[in-house]
């Protein structure tokens, strides 16, 4: 008897010298948690280096993979991890066998991503020229500099242009990901990836990245409870006055506390959240759109309509229809 056909999603997970292990790990993870209704997994992730050989990482051990270059032209999305130091961060070029391998890829429209200075890669081979990208923004400067034609913007967490993702460091990563997730297969199965590898479901990718901010003291007050209860209520009507009174702050420290915290304002930041709640019930019921509405806060179907359009590009209806195929 043949075996069963793979049509799994193909992740292939390119290390360079001194690359970044959490943000291979960030991508194997995320990648191999997303599962189905029926707990299958939806993509099969290969970690490769230029020639299946042992590369050393930032963290000072060897990453010893099971795959070379091959595993690029066998992928669906490529995702070249960051990587500290190497020519492309220092010099603006790529080693040719690289550059050719993924510029080959590139071309068959294969999606490629990148996380943290992964972009520096991506840049190198000339993908990013004209095209809107991110990278960590502690390399804004240098990235400018070397690659001068593409609209690099550090402040965001990740940037999604169709075939070519990138994203900021670290933990963006994990956005960019969980975005991906969800592209492919929706926000509910997006949100159980997120439950399993203990993340945040959802962080827009517009939201600033931490930029030299200063974290709240550990013994100070925090407006996480805050957020937490608001998520509770989304349905509700809650104006500032109220949300600092939950937080046991007058207005003005809530106000500067939560912008310290979350990288935008309250009412910014509340109906982010009401948008990804429209988002998921859209995908995952059957409700009506006057129900949906009420239901993530927005009260009406028209205001709704109105900031879906304005955050997505489509109607209710629309995004409905295109995601419930999807799922």
């Amino acid at each position: 008897m043949a075996a069963p056909l793979d049509t799994r999603h193909r992740v292939a997970v390119l290390a360079l010298e001194d690359a970044v292990p959490f943000d291979i790990g960030t991508a194997t993870q995320v990648f191999r948690t997303a599962r189905d209704s029926d707990d299958r997994r939806l993509y099969a992730v290969q970690v490769c280096t230029p020639d299946g050989a042992p590369v050393r990482t930032s963290a000072g051990f060897e990453l010893r993979p099971e795959h070379g270059l091959e595993a690029l032209h066998a992928a669906d999305t490529v995702v070249v991890a960051g990587v500290h130091g190497g020519p492309a961060m220092y010099e603006g070029t790529l080693e040719p066998k690289i550059a050719e391998a993924l510029r080959e890829v590139a071309a068959t429209g294969t999606r490629l991503m990148s996380i943290c200075t992964g972009a520096f890669v991506l840049a190198a081979i000339g993908i990013l020229d004209g095209r809107p990208a991110t990278t960590h923004w502690a390399h804004a400067a240098r990235f400018r500099q070397l690659y001068p034609r593409v609209r690099l913007d550090p402040d965001v967490l990740f940037v999604d242009d169709g075939d070519v993702l990138t994203s900021a460091g670290i933990g963006a990563g994990i956005d960019l990901c969980l975005h991906v997730v969800r592209r492919d297969h929706g926000s509910e199965i997006a949100n159980q990836t997120a439950r399993r590898c203990v993340v945040p479901p959802w962080r827009d990718g517009g939201q600033s990245q931490y930029i030299e901010r200063p974290l709240p003291s550990v013994t100070g007050a925090t407006t996480e409870p805050t957020r937490r209860w608001l998520l509770e209520r989304l349905d509700e009507r809650l104006d500032l006055a109220e949300m600092a009174a939950h937080a046991r702050m007058s207005v003005r420290s809530f106000t500067r506390r939560f912008r310290d915290e979350t990288g935008m304002s309250p009412g910014t930041w509340l109906l982010r959240q009401r948008v990804e709640r429209a988002r998921h019930l859209l995908e995952a019921t059957d409700l009506p759109i006057d129900r949906v509405a009420r239901d993530a806060g927005f009260g009406t179907a028209a205001s709704m309509r109105q900031h879906l359009r304005e955050a997505l590009g489509v109607a209710p209806l629309a995004y409905r229809r295109t995601f419930r195929g999807t799922t």
